[in-house]
């Protein structure tokens, strides 16, 4: 077969400009951030104006009950990749025994007792103090702004809100009454409002006044918010049992002195060269390495292997894949010894592992290192006792091929709550040098109950743990679950050079992958690397529940062509083919120190995503 490379199109520019760019999943937060660009605030003050932004007008996506992990470089060191760190780790209750003891086998997809410690807030207001130079209540203004006076919601938004009405009406009444005004799921495009959730910022915002600067007035946000009337709130609520994914009821056990214990921090960034450049990511803790991993495999091979969209590119690249997802599930966690990451990332350990990879689809999970691994599950089957109806078969017999095959690059929320392919993204780099990349997620919407007094609900990240003993990323109380969350800083020559992410679970690296592929070694700017099409594998543990896989599974867009489709079958691949728009979400921002230039690209997925700059 005769390959013939596809040519790179953009269904929008690649933005180019001095001042600054933005690039997220929403375009009112893109707004938002650029208008704080305007004002003279700088990268820091405008992410955290549009992350704000993103819990009101995506909150099928995140919310302040969830999680968040972000790198930037500063302008004074533009060359040292940092980690914002907010995800907050299980609860003092949360432990194996008493999720055995409920009946459970995994850890719920929706509903409280699956929340982590909420991180994503006192993360954003430790970079505002640190990092940023506006006052609270200017970056928190267009978030209170959209949720006091409403915004038009969006369509996956109004589409999660209806798939998940019966759990709301019959079992989550505060999310009904939030959510489904008249008894009714709103349409795309209606206007909504959050008054509760404004009112929670306002009061963000009064805690600092009378402080002496303003370091000291976030630091005052921050104390409401962790030790104040949201702690408060969150502990009083949580304690009434509701509906569980698995169809069973729970209360939850996070207290107020489980959220007054957690601070967002900064961490080290976990580096390694590719062709040229230096790839930054956060430690194992997130599945941030498995990136490094995958890159380090294909570095040395021909630049045809490397191409997504040749077949054997293809072919290569899922296969990586495999092996480095194999690694993350049996091996990253909390506390993965520092000297075993380095292993794993070293080029001997990952010569070895490139040496696995052949010509044919391979069906088994092959972690390199003598680890346990989690239990394999191709299907679920609900615990004994399980409410049936909208509880129990719609989300069991909804097939993978089903859940992946969507049209709008929208996440697949189930009547149960349970969610895959969450997340939202933003990115932003000013005129000065700094650069941002977040991904904040958790405490959707569908997550759990509306505690009505603050107009949002908790997260569910804790279902990235597992039940059985003796795993590094089995459930304990005080430890971060393994995220899915992993943006990336791409740096050049000692300075960042790129800030990119995208929404999408265990597929955001596998998707952050492809550009990376593309515009590194295929020459292809941010915007055609983001409209190109997208492939990525499932062949490995879901990180989501009800956590399972497809042997030899993945999942392309039928723009990926017909022979290349054709090629991964006849080598053994279980190939979905879906929608020509509708896997990855990604966006970007680029800075070239030599000359100051800057550039944001978004993609045209779900119709949502937006890059604005000048």
């Amino acid at each position: 077969m005769t390959y013939t490379p596809p040519q790179p199109f953009t269904t929008r520019p690649d933005l180019a400009g001095s001042f600054g760019m933005v690039g997220s999943t929403h375009f009112l937060a893109s707004s938002a951030a650029m208008a704080v660009l305007e004002r003279g605030g700088n990268a820091f003050d405008a992410s955290v104006a549009g992350a704000f932004v993103l819990h009101v007008v995506e909150p099928h996506l995140n919310g302040p009950g969830g999680d968040l992990v972000a790198m930037f470089a500063t302008a004074e060191e533009p060359g040292t990749p940092v980690v914002l760190m907010g995800q907050g780790p299980a609860p003092a209750g949360a432990t194996r025994e008493h999720f055995l003891a409920e009946g459970l086998e995994l850890v719920p997809g929706a509903g409280a007792l699956a929340a982590a410690v909420p991180g994503a807030v006192d993360a954003w207001l430790l970079l505002l103090r640190d990092h940023g130079t506006w006052e609270l209540a200017e970056v928190l203004a267009f978030a209170i702004g959209y949720a006091r006076h409403g915004h038009p919601i969006a369509a996956g938004a109004a589409a999660a809100i209806d798939r998940v009405s019966d759990l709301f009406r019959e079992h989550w009444a505060t999310s009904a009454e939030l959510w489904m005004h008249g008894g009714a799921a709103p349409a795309g495009g209606d206007i909504v409002r959050n008054e509760a959730y404004a009112a929670v910022l306002d009061r963000l915002v009064h805690a600092g006044e009378g402080a002496g600067t303003r370091e000291e007035r976030v630091d005052a946000a921050r104390r409401a918010w962790k030790e104040g009337f949201v702690a408060e709130a969150i502990d009083a609520f949580v304690r009434t049992p509701h509906r569980h994914s698995p169809g069973t009821d729970h209360a939850g056990v996070i207290t107020a002195d489980d959220i007054a214990a957690f601070d967002a921090s900064y961490e080290p960034a976990v580096t390694r060269e590719f062709r040229g450049h230096t790839i930054a990511k956060a430690g194992a803790w997130t599945q941030g390495p498995a990136l490094l991993q995958v890159l380090g495999m294909l570095e040395p091979l021909d630049d045809e292997l490397l191409d997504p969209s040749h077949p054997d590119g293809a072919h290569t690249i899922l296969e990586a894949i495999k092996l480095a997802f194999a690694d993350r599930d049996a091996s990253f966690g909390d506390d993965l010894d520092p000297a075993r990451l380095a292993r794993l990332l070293s080029d001997e350990y990952l010569a070895q592992r490139r040496a696995l990879i052949g010509d044919t689809a391979s069906t088994a999970v092959r972690p390199g290192l003598d680890e346990a691994l989690p239990p394999l599950r191709e299907t679920y089957t609900p615990p004994a006792g399980a409410a049936a109806g909208v509880f129990g078969e719609p989300t069991m017999a909804q097939t993978r091929e089903e859940r992946d095959a969507r049209r709008d690059g929208e996440p697949v929320v189930m009547p149960t709550g349970e969610t895959r392919g969450d997340t939202c993204h933003i990115d932003v780099v000013d005129r000065w040098g700094n650069i941002v990349s977040a991904t904040p997620s958790g405490g959707w919407l569908q997550s759990s109950p509306t505690i009505p007094e603050l107009g949002f609900c908790l997260g569910t990240r804790l279902q990235m743990t597992w039940l059985e003993e003796g795993l590094p990323s089995t459930l304990r109380p005080g430890k971060r679950p393994r995220t899915t969350l992993t943006p990336t800083l791409v740096l050049r020559d000692g300075a960042a050079v790129t800030a990119l992410g995208s929404p999408g679970g265990d597929q955001q690296d596998q998707w952050q992958l492809l550009y990376l592929l593309r515009t590194i070694v295929g020459g292809y700017t941010p915007q055609q690397a983001i409209d190109a099409p997208a492939i990525h594998s499932t062949s490995f543990h879901g990180s989501f529940w009800p956590r399972t896989w497809e042997p030899a599974g993945a999942v392309a867009e039928d723009r990926l062509g017909a022979d290349t489709i054709a090629a991964l079958k006849a080598r053994g691949h279980r190939v979905t083919v879906t929608g020509s728009w509708t896997q990855g979400r990604l966006s970007a921002v680029t800075r070239d120190p030599a000359t100051g230039w800057l550039g944001a690209a978004a993609n045209p997925r779900g119709g949502y995503g937006y890059a604005v700059g000048r």
